[in-house]
């Protein structure tokens, strides 16, 4: 796999519009397709806003609501972006590789090894894309709490869009839809599970994972 001096890594401080993002990874994807310009990984926080995937149903919102409904090219149903939410969006180009599983497994592994340096233990379901976690501080959950939600589009075997993360965010959000098709389960956050984890220090964390398991593609 492609080198970590190869892989351009950009921070936005301030919150980036969801479709100027979309417009600016598309540009991006194709560029990287044409050899024209490095992989990148994108960190980076959107206003509230609930985005649609590529499966998503209309009965997946269950309230009105005034913040914006927007239908994406990205896989997966009805997930929420907004405040206290950290996003990584992965625009890698796997053409040498082929193996769209194992990346999607970089990015879950990357989240869980990141969890459990807090003592929280977390795992991934076939049937339940996303994070979940298990156990806190030793305590395990009654029920696993979803704390990052995952979703990619391939072009050109160019991936974009990514992961979704929940740092601090206002949790009652999720309540106006199904998020991610699964009613019956809740979210969670770094902090509903005691811990204060600041934007650098999740990219920090989050990204020294992700290229270990990026190396080894």
């Amino acid at each position: 796999m492609r080198v970590m001096e190869k892989i351009e890594i950009k921070y936005s401080k301030k919150e980036v519009p969801y479709n100027l993002a979309i417009q600016k990874m598309e540009k991006r994807a194709l560029d990287i397709s044409l050899c024209k310009k490095n992989d990148l990984i994108w960190f980076l926080n959107h206003d509230h806003i609930y985005t649609m995937g590529t499966s998503s149903t209309p009965t997946d919102i269950l309230s009105e609501t005034k913040i914006p409904i927007v239908k994406t090219n990205r896989g997966g149903k009805i997930t929420y972006h907004g405040p206290g939410q950290r996003i990584a969006y992965f625009l890698i180009n796997l053409k040498n590789h082929k193996d769209i599983r194992k990346f999607v497994r970089v990015i879950e592994n990357s989240a869980i090894k990141l969890l459990g340096e807090f003592n929280i233990k977390a795992s991934t379901f076939p049937n339940r894309i996303g994070i979940w976690v298990t156990e806190n501080q030793n305590i395990k959950l009654d029920k696993e709490e979803k704390i990052g939600a995952i979703g990619l589009r391939i072009k050109k075997w160019v991936t974009y869009h990514g992961l979704s993360f929940n740092l601090n965010p206002d949790l009652t959000y999720y309540k106006n839809i199904n998020p991610c098709g699964l009613s019956e389960y809740s979210s969670t956050s770094m902090k509903k599970l005691g811990v204060n984890l600041s934007n650098k220090d999740f990219d920090k964390i989050y990204l020294k994972y992700f290229i270990q398991g990026l190396s080894k593609l």
